[in-house]
């Protein structure tokens, strides 16, 4: 029996491994910082930062060891498909720079160093500008209005009464049973009328709901819900 080990790392130098390595390291520490300057919602994560920089390296790991051979992609392919994520995002641009920090740490492992380099420089400076100069910005500021009302009674003509009395538009968006069917719940998007105040849309819903719970939520696009 031959028990000689073959050890393979001289498909790449000591030198490919500290550069993909370190560049890896840099380059996904500098998305991390970028994220964090960038981060409007309450949901910031600090351990989401340091899992960017995680997954930078080990895909740049994981693509010296796969390096052109088809063989070992495939096996790491199928060794990567039992792992589950349960966490879920809970916004669209995280997702974004997951993809950032994974290409970034692709191309440092297939030693594309300066694409590596520039791409995650350029693509870094074009969300810093995004951010600052609030690219894409909706500026018409809408509303979320919820209204609980007992069960029994069509109270939707005396809603939509209140609501177009203080807010240019509104849409109902749902409309749920909940405690066991004794109460009514629903939703509008609304925008206030200029002049008019929250609490004063609050406290002529109230009238309406008997008092039950009546919540408008402001700025709704910028909170995790």
């Amino acid at each position: 029996m031959n028990l000689d080990l073959q050890d393979l790392s001289g498909t790449f130098s000591v030198t490919d491994i500290v550069l993909a390595m370190t560049l890896s390291f840099v380059l996904s520490t500098m998305i991390g910082y970028v994220y964090r300057a960038t981060h409007k919602n309450v949901s910031y994560s600090q351990s989401y930062v340091q899992t960017l920089v995680i997954v930078g390296m080990i895909v740049a790991l994981i693509m010296l060891v796969v390096g052109s051979n088809l063989a070992r992609a495939f096996s790491l392919v199928g060794a990567l498909s039992v792992v589950r994520f349960r966490n879920a995002v809970k916004e669209t641009r995280d997702v974004g720079f997951i993809f950032l920090a994974m290409a970034v740490g692709m191309a440092c492992g297939a030693r594309f160093y300066t694409l590596a380099a520039v791409g995650g420089t350029v693509i870094a400076l074009i969300i810093l500008a995004m951010s600052k100069f609030n690219w894409f910005a909706l500026n018409v500021q809408r509303q979320v209005v919820k209204v609980q009302v007992p069960t029994g009674e069509d109270h939707t003509h005396a809603i939509q009464d209140v609501l177009l009395r203080h807010t240019d538009e509104f849409e109902l968006v749902s409309t749920e049973s909940i405690r066991g069917g004794t109460l009514t719940e629903v939703f509008y998007t609304v925008r206030i009328k200029k002049g008019h105040e929250p609490g004063e849309l609050v406290a002529a819903l109230q009238e309406i709901a008997m008092g039950q719970r009546v919540t408008v939520l402001t700025g709704y696009d910028q909170t995790d819900l």
